[in-house]
């Protein structure tokens, strides 16, 4: 996928080593595990009126064809990132692939409405493992940082885009074959994947296994980050956040999540180091991702809806529409993200990088019931693109800046789970704002078609005020690249630290 990468000094090196071919080869692996993990979280989507005429679901039942992934996903990232910390990395990213292509499997030759969703949650349970190691693995196996730079650009690309793709690949299977082939077509991929995955992934260093896994940490973070993405997606969504079973709920989540705290500050080996935690850009970075991602998941969701509702777009069409987006956020972060961090620093790339995502948002927060591609969405669509691949490799990399080599897996399910429960609560928040606006505006009398533009309208201005709010996040608490001279300092905040290892706390 790349041909030269520039060191951090400035020249260009070719990288025609066995070695060098390998590690870029064990890349696109690792992309090509995340893309297809990232198509499915959104090529469902589109084909859910198909799966409920098929199957008979009823509206509210359909929604767990959706919810079922989203609570194993949520709810198994952080603990699937520290088990391959503690075992292998390699090893939980094959296990999760294998899961995840079985369970297509399953979902594909689904008959009932329980098959489909036992399976969906199965699948959950694959992604999580697939997804969880991913940026880990990048880290330890790219410490050059003009490298690693290149290489999270490329992982940014992949996890940014993949969905936009999604709703095209969703569009073109169903339209053309039928539901089922959009599960089925995981089924080639993940096993090409797990072949090269086999073939090319490094083995992880000896010493990380054999530690054990605190079992009381794993349960109560599971349990929590699952009621807690259950109560996003089910009474939220269905009964709205003042009802007393949503806040009850809540409730559970958040004594459990407390009560995971309090186990990692005492447990002799925990599960979630708090150190992890020390870093400001760590910190801030997984805030940003959060705040970002609820206004952008929200909005890609929103869109749809408006492009279909609205303007009378197929499944089809709407991919095509969100296509520039894909294509600007690719040419940026395959082919500029790495100069531009090397160059610049990563912090310095946020608020220019979100300032382009919070205008798209508001140029689309403008959309007239009557609107027009080029006027009222390409221009969005390019700004959110554009957006997209300057902030989130730079995001990316400040949010792997505090993981020591042996907690990079940790890391990288931090990050993972961050952007899940930010997608999960964006999305219904905003489905939420748009619902009520839509019925505020039809009881005074507007039209259907008027009254969901005025919904939509009013939800992507709400999304644009999130991404605002992560940029006054990126000012307030994130702390400048400092450059080599952090290296002395990480050295002292961490004496164990091995010295021959790249050093990630506070610096881009």
């Amino acid at each position: 996928m790349v041909q030269e990468i520039v060191s951090s000094t400035g020249k260009i090196q070719g990288f025609g080593s066995a070695r060098d071919r390998s590690r870029w080869l064990a890349l696109g692996v690792l992309c090509t595990g995340t893309l297809m993990i990232v198509l499915d979280a959104t090529v469902v989507n589109v084909a859910l009126p198909a799966i409920q005429n098929d199957l008979g679901f009823t509206q509210s039942s359909l929604a767990w064809v959706v919810n079922a992934y989203l609570i194993a996903f949520g709810g198994l990232l952080l603990l699937a990132g520290r088990i391959g910390d503690l075992t292998s990395r390699r090893g939980v990213f094959q296990i999760g692939l294998a899961v995840f292509t079985v369970a297509s499997i399953l979902c594909g030759v689904a008959q009932s409405q329980a098959m489909l969703v036992v399976a969906r949650f199965v699948q959950g349970v694959g992604g999580a493992l697939t997804s969880a190691v991913v940026l880990g693995m990048i880290v330890t196996m790219f410490p050059e940082p003009a490298e690693r730079a290149k290489a999270i650009g490329v992982y940014s690309f992949v996890a940014s885009a993949g969905g936009s793709i999604g709703l095209l690949a969703g569009g073109v299977l169903t339209q053309a074959v039928n539901w089922h082939w959009i599960f089925l077509i995981n089924v080639p991929i993940g096993i090409a994947t797990a072949v090269g995955a086999q073939r090319l992934l490094p083995r992880d260093p000896d010493g990380a296994a054999g530690r054990g896994v605190d079992v009381p940490g794993a349960v109560l973070i599971t349990a929590a980050l699952m009621l807690g993405v259950y109560t996003i997606v089910a009474p939220a969504a269905e009964y709205g956040w003042g009802a007393g079973r949503t806040q009850a709920m809540a409730a559970v989540a958040v004594v459990l999540l407390v009560g995971f705290v309090v186990r990692q500050a005492t447990a002799a080996s925990p599960l979630l180091p708090l150190r992890i935690f020390r870093s400001r850009n760590v910190v801030g970075a997984n805030l940003i991702m959060a705040l970002a991602v609820a206004g952008m998941f929200g909005m890609f969701f929103l869109g749809v809806l408006y492009l279909q509702r609205i303007l009378g777009y197929d499944a089809l069409g709407t991919g095509l529409a969100f296509l520039p987006t894909t294509v600007v956020m690719g040419a940026l972060s395959l082919r500029y993200s790495e100069r531009l961090i090397t160059r610049f620093g990563a912090r310095a790339l946020l608020l220019p990088g979100l300032a382009l995502i919070a205008a798209g948002l508001a140029w689309f927060a403008r959309v007239p019931a009557e609107g027009t591609y080029l006027l009222d969405v390409l221009p969005s669509a390019i700004l959110l693109g554009t957006g997209v691949g300057v902030a989130f490799p730079a995001l990316a990399t400040l949010a792997m800046s505090g993981a020591t080599p042996s907690d990079a897996g940790l890391a990288s399910g931090l990050v993972n789970t961050t952007t899940q429960i930010g997608a999960a609560v964006g999305l219904a928040v905003l489905a939420t704002v748009s619902a009520t606006r839509t019925g505020s505006l039809t009881a005074h009398g507007a039209s259907t078609v008027a009254a969901l533009t005025g919904g939509y309208r009013y939800a992507f201005g709400v999304s644009a005020a999130l991404v605002l709010a992560a940029a006054v996040v990126a000012v307030t608490v994130m702390r400048a690249d400092r450059g080599p001279a952090a290296a002395a300092t990480a050295d002292e905040a961490d004496p164990s630290a091995d010295p021959t290892q790249p050093v990630l706390c506070e610096v881009a």
